[in-house]
């Protein structure tokens, strides 16, 4: 009793960090509610699309161009990469289409040229790409036929006016999921920066030479004390956790009252869990307070600028993503980011989100039992 109003103590000094963090979790939550207020249920035949040629608009050039055109939504964006990015990210666009220079003359010698493309990946944007990817077989297809380029287009015309309108009806509100996965990405660096800086704060206040000496003759035993120590932390961190869950049952509502907000919910469980264990790791091996700055950059903001949390996981170069790959955000962030999508809950939809659970379980683990390690060997050294 006595460790845990000590734990106390030390926590009640240091509320204002706390509250710093969720002050800013709540700025961000009320931003990307503002930001991303769209029509929350809705039936979609067309996707928005933007089309960027970069070649003359003659032949078949101009007639993939009035194709895409008949069967989607094309936007208007200025003429800046910048601006079109922009578009992408607010979903102003679904897809972008580059048309190369010179695509033309390319496609006519058989030369197969690239279109690349930018996409959200979500349904709408697999809409435009089904589009483009059955222009382009058809086109493939009459022009091993050896047809000139007039006959290829009448052909084209006769072919794709015989299409089966079909009208995609997404059973996910997905500005709502797209907004929840989000908030919990974001959660990625407020649950990482607060474990790390209150629970690091508290060990080494109890690491201070005068409370030490005193732990070290008191009738406790070491294990007792330190099991005290980790449950009183696993309080603080629970509670954490269950507050920012609670607001995100205030920002976002009856959505997290559904299947996929469980599954946010228990995703961040187990991300706490890891947290708590990370922070426990590294106050047994830190002293020094004023290293904590240092640690919490290097580690929570780190972390979430390379794993998700603040840029999309799909906007990130696949360098960072290939390093983010040995980082336990990734997998909470990434877990995160496949609830969204997820329509239907079965085993199989459900298996790469247990996955990346376990791998988070496992990172939790090790850090407990390197903790462990380390102060059984400070503890024969004292």
């Amino acid at each position: 009793m006595t460790v845990f109003k000590a734990f106390l103590r030390v926590l009640n000094k240091n509320k204002a960090i706390i509250i710093m963090y969720t002050a800013i979790l709540v700025f961000f939550a009320g931003f990307n509610m503002k930001t991303n207020d769209n029509t929350i249920s809705f039936t979609a035949s067309k996707a928005d699309i933007l089309i960027v040629c970069e070649d003359e608009m003659l032949g078949i050039t101009k007639h993939l161009v009035e194709y895409l055109t008949k069967n989607s939504n094309v936007k208007e964006i200025e003429n800046l990469e910048e601006k079109r990015n922009d578009a992408l990210f607010y979903r102003d666009v679904n897809y972008i289409v580059y048309i190369p220079n010179d695509f033309r003359k390319q496609f006519l010698n058989h030369q197969n040229p690239e279109i690349k493309i930018k996409s959200t990946k979500d349904y709408q944007a697999s809409l435009a790409s089904m589009l483009l990817k059955r222009y382009l077989k058809i086109a493939n297809t009459y022009l091993e036929f050896g047809f000139s380029e007039d006959e290829l287009v009448n052909l084209l015309n006769e072919t794709l006016e015989n299409e089966v309108h079909i009208e995609l009806t997404s059973k996910l509100d997905t500005d709502s999921l797209t907004r929840i996965a989000t908030y919990y990405n974001f959660t990625n660096y407020c649950m990482l920066a607060g474990s790390i800086y209150i629970i690091c704060l508290i060990l080494s206040s109890f690491k201070k030479e005068n409370v030490l000496k005193r732990t070290m003759i008191s009738s406790m035993h070491y294990q007792k004390y330190n099991r005290i120590l980790l449950l009183s932390n696993s309080l603080f961190a629970f509670i954490m956790w269950f507050f920012y869950v609670l607001l995100s049952f205030i920002l976002y509502g009856s959505s997290m009252w559904s299947l996929h907000g469980i599954f946010f919910i228990l995703n961040s469980f187990v991300f706490s869990f890891f947290a708590l264990t990370l922070a426990f790791f590294l106050g047994n091996m830190i002293s020094d307070k004023n290293a904590l700055n240092g640690i919490i950059n290097v580690i929570a903001l780190g972390t979430s600028f390379l794993c998700g949390a603040f840029v999309p996981l799909e906007w990130l170069p696949k360098t960072v993503l290939h390093i983010a790959h040995i980082l336990p955000s990734y997998y909470f962030i990434k877990s995160n980011e496949l609830l969204k999508t997820i329509e239907v809950f079965d085993f199989v939809s459900l298996k790469p989100i247990y996955l990346n659970m376990m791998i988070l379980l496992l990172f939790a683990l090790t850090f407990i039992m390197v903790s462990i390690i380390i102060t059984n060997k400070k503890r024969k050294l004292a």
